[in-house]
């Protein structure tokens, strides 16, 4: 097992992190975060302080151990079919759980790992020639080496498995994502279950629309039906969440929206996520690839009313009354956004995701 650091073009052993000092030569200040991490954890660190993103609320600390995130890291090696000495390609930010837990895949996997610093389109740069078995991506990073740097595919094409997470695809990616052979997975997880704790098809034959549990772990529902995960190895207590879903059976469910983001139109509480999906069909057939959410903003009588928030310039007025008309004919009445706002760019969680509230304060 070696890991390459690329900017520095540094490619060391195990043994070499394990033997060296505090402080390791000739790498940038992101490399030595990861290389700190490396060292922590092959010098037999216990515990791991990490933060959760902000994207649903303030970011607040999370105290991980090693036999979590060892066991976090198992279980995706077999959902994968991962073995030692397979390629991995470390480029999400490993000061936060989806980066951390690909060098704990690496080193508890046995994997070969080239760590970048994140960037827009990852890929670029490297060699043809080159493998990874093992990739992982935030939709951003996809959807910029898709239309960006679509000579790199071939790279995506070599994998054994991707991931892609830290927020929902848009359907005009999953779209994209099918001119990809190597299978594509969508992630369901969060700090708090030591990353994903179940898996999507997103391409290919075997494309489907449930997320299906890792082993040893299933799924409730309380009386929300928002969705109950147990997950013994990872967290001994069920961790209760705040996403509504349709729950198919203990191992299987479909995401339907978050509890905390219902809005109240005229008395009727209307999903956000469902408005959302329906809205990501009609821009995908129109083939607009902005991002946006839906958000219930003040009204003096219904309360609240279903909007949708657009990054980037206004489309033209006959666009958005099209826009509307189209999601209308996919929702019930109560359910259709009344009006599009405009941002110019959306504020961020530091994780890249869309921060809601600060967007909306934006708008106010």
């Amino acid at each position: 097992m070696s890991i390459s650091f690329r900017q520095s073009q540094i490619r060391v052993s195990v043994s070499e992190i394990i033997s060296e000092t505090e402080t390791a030569p000739n790498l940038t200040t992101y490399e030595w975060l990861a290389w700190r991490f490396c060292r922590s954890w092959l010098t037999g660190q216990e515990t791991f302080t990490l933060h959760t993103s902000g994207s649903t609320g303030t970011p607040k600390p999370i105290i991980l151990t090693r036999h979590q995130m060892a066991a976090s890291a198992r279980m995706t090696g077999r959902a994968l079919g991962l073995q030692p000495g397979d390629a991995a390609l470390v480029n999400l930010n490993v000061q936060y759980i989806a980066g951390m837990m690909m060098l704990v895949r690496g080193l508890e996997l046995g994997l070969d790992m080239t760590i970048i610093e994140p960037a827009a389109t990852p890929l670029a740069g490297f060699p043809m020639e080159t493998g990874f078995d093992f990739q992982s991506y935030v939709p951003l990073q996809l959807q910029a080496t898709l239309e960006q740097t679509p000579g790199n595919i071939p790279l995506l094409n070599r994998a054994k498995a991707i991931l892609v997470g830290g927020a929902p695809i848009s359907r005009g990616l999953e779209n994209r994502l099918q001119a990809v052979v190597a299978p594509v997975y969508q992630t369901y997880g969060m700090t708090e279950t030591v990353s994903h704790v179940a898996l999507r098809r997103v391409n290919g034959a075997e494309k489907r629309g449930l997320y299906s549990a890792l082993d040893t772990i299933f799924f409730t529902t309380d009386p929300r039906q928002c969705l109950v995960i147990h997950a013994p190895q990872l967290n001994p207590e069920p961790v209760i969440t705040n996403d509504v879903v349709d729950l198919l059976s203990p191992a299987t469910f479909r995401w339907l929206g978050r509890a905390d983001n219902v809005i109240n139109s005229g008395g009727v509480k209307v999903l956000a996520g469902k408005v959302e999906a329906a809205v990501e069909t009609v821009f995908a057939r129109q083939n607009t690839g902005r991002r946006f959410f839906v958000a219930g903003l003040p009204h003096p009588q219904l309360g609240e009313v279903v909007t949708l928030i657009v990054e980037g310039a206004p489309f033209a007025p006959a666009t958005q009354e099209s826009m509307l008309q189209a999601a209308a004919a996919l929702l019930a009445r109560y359910e259709t956004p009344k009006s599009i706002l405009f941002v110019a760019q959306f504020a961020e969680t530091p994780t890249g995701k869309p921060d809601r509230n600060r967007t909306l304060g934006q708008l106010a």
